[in-house]
């Protein structure tokens, strides 16, 4: 699902570039004979505080990826990014089984229905994901994001002297690091710095997606205010003691968390309803994201939902160098995203 692409290109190595609200990952992977191999990674940390609204910069974005990838040594030009969920509107549509020619129109028609911009505001990309011979009707995936979001990301680009070949959203590049052919319904949970994204996946396809406000920084500030000490030790606790340790009242870190992280055990339990309203269930919760490591949460959710929950490892398909190992296991749930973007041109 491309909502921006470029005429395709011969090279064996692409770039996967993963722009986030107060960092930016980058991976760089390259297939031979023997497979998909990692080639080189970077992460690049933003004081979002000093620098607010910096996703809207091209110019900075730019300086911040030609600084990374020139530090980390990468070769390639060739780049896939992608666009934050909250960002971009999805919706499935059934149409009445019609000839491919009259097919752009009657989606344009039902996009106008679904989709919250008008459609001259938007860029759409669609794709057919079912076909009911019975009924006669037809399952499609629309995806549409804010021309001016897409305008911004090719501008970054081009000023980073790099080759941009496509643009998907984050969802679909999660799917592919983190799930391959996966069949069971599957809810992929990204917790980021500053929202949490919720996808439940059926088949290889995000079928429903929320996000809310509340990531690893909202923690972070809950901890600093709740005990009075700097954003450097409220950080360090959380990395530390999450939900491991034993909670000794309303100002211990693990309590702290535990508040901070309700609306986000909130959100996946109404999906969860959700789906059991509709005879269906979710089988795993796959975490992602900076804060998908905290201490204690994969515990803490099975205890509580009573579902198999890991951490999703990007590294899965991807052939690593073994003194590595360690370092990649530990930013693994950073770079996910970044890695099933570089996965896109070589899978």
């Amino acid at each position: 699902m491309s909502l921006f692409s470029t005429t395709t290109t011969a090279a064996d190595s692409f770039l996967g570039i993963d722009i986030g609200s107060s960092n930016v990952k980058i991976v760089e992977l390259k297939k031979d004979k023997d497979g998909i191999k990692l080639v080189n990674y970077a992460f690049a940390e933003i004081d979002s505080d000093r620098f607010r609204d910096w996703r809207k910069q091209p110019k900075f974005i730019s300086a911040i990826l030609k600084e990374a990838i020139a530090k980390s040594g990468m070769k390639s030009i060739d780049a896939v990014a992608a666009l934050p969920v909250f960002s971009v509107f999805s919706s499935i549509i059934s149409l009445p089984v019609i000839s491919r020619k009259d097919m752009k129109s009657a989606v344009h028609w039902e996009a106008k229905k679904v989709m919250p911009l008008p459609l001259d505001e938007m860029i759409l990309s669609f794709d057919e994901i079912e076909e009911d011979a019975q009924e006669k009707k037809i399952k499609i995936l629309l995806t549409g994001a804010p021309k001016l979001l897409v305008k911004k990301h090719v501008e970054s680009f081009r000023e980073a002297h790099l080759n941009l070949i496509s643009l998907e959203p984050e969802n679909f590049a999660l799917i592919r690091a983190l799930l391959g052919k996966e069949k069971a319904i599957t809810c992929l949970i990204g917790l980021g710095a500053s929202t949490t994204d919720i996808s439940v996946v059926e088949n290889g396809i995000p079928v429903f997606n929320r996000s809310i406000d509340v990531g690893g920084e909202s923690i972070t500030t809950a901890i600093s205010r709740r005990l009075n000490i700097s954003h450097e030790r409220a950080d360090q606790f959380k990395v530390d003691m999450g939900l491991m340790s034993p909670t000794m009242g309303e100002n211990s870190v693990p309590d702290v968390i535990m508040d901070s992280i309700s609306p986000i055990i909130n959100e996946i339990r109404y999906i969860i309803s959700v789906y059991q309203g509709s005879n269906k269930v979710i089988e795993k919760l796959v975490l992602t994201g900076g804060s998908a490591a905290l201490p204690g949460l994969t515990d803490y959710l099975i205890k509580i939902f009573n579902i198999n929950t890991i951490i999703g490892d990007p590294w899965n398909f991807i052939s690593c160098p073994v003194d590595l190992k360690p370092v990649l296991n530990e930013v693994g749930p950073r770079m996910a995203v970044a890695c099933g973007l570089a996965l896109r041109e070589l899978v």
